[in-house]
């Protein structure tokens, strides 16, 4: 792969990191919002709910498109995009019925597909034999 291409892709990787940036503070405003109209009931759950896109998307893609680590593949990459929105989906979903008073254990499932997808895709990015980052 010519480096013009590999320089497009980390571009492309930085700029998802700044997508996931925007993402972490959507939730760190919508958590907020919700705890003021929650009437003094909160949930760790929604407090934190930032942490995932911000540790998930914003530090490994970074650290992907500015720190010349390999470049993951399509899919693996989509693999990650939907385990990181499985797991703030649904820690949204978890905090909103804790706040309201009740609890559901289907909610289990969003911790479990998002669990699979981000670990499929990082089995598929560690065993990708194909390392284009280092023909820069």
């Amino acid at each position: 792969m010519s480096t013009l291409a590999i320089r497009k892709i980390r571009k492309r990787m930085g700029r998802t990191g700044w997508v996931y940036l925007f993402l972490t503070l959507f939730c760190i405003l919508f958590g907020a919002i919700y705890e003021v109209f929650s009437h003094g009931v909160f949930s760790y759950f929604i407090l934190y709910a930032f942490v995932v896109p911000l540790v998930g998307g914003v530090i490994l893609f970074f650290a992907i498109g500015y720190g010349g680590k390999k470049i993951p593949g399509i899919k693996t990459e989509r693999l990650w995009h939907f385990g990181i929105a499985t797991l703030t989906i649904g820690c949204f979903v978890c905090g909103i019925l804790e706040i309201y008073g009740t609890t559901n254990r289907l909610t289990i499932v969003y911790w479990l597909a998002g669990g699979a997808a981000l670990l499929i895709g990082m089995g598929s990015y560690l065993l990708d034999r194909r390392d284009i980052s280092r023909h820069e």
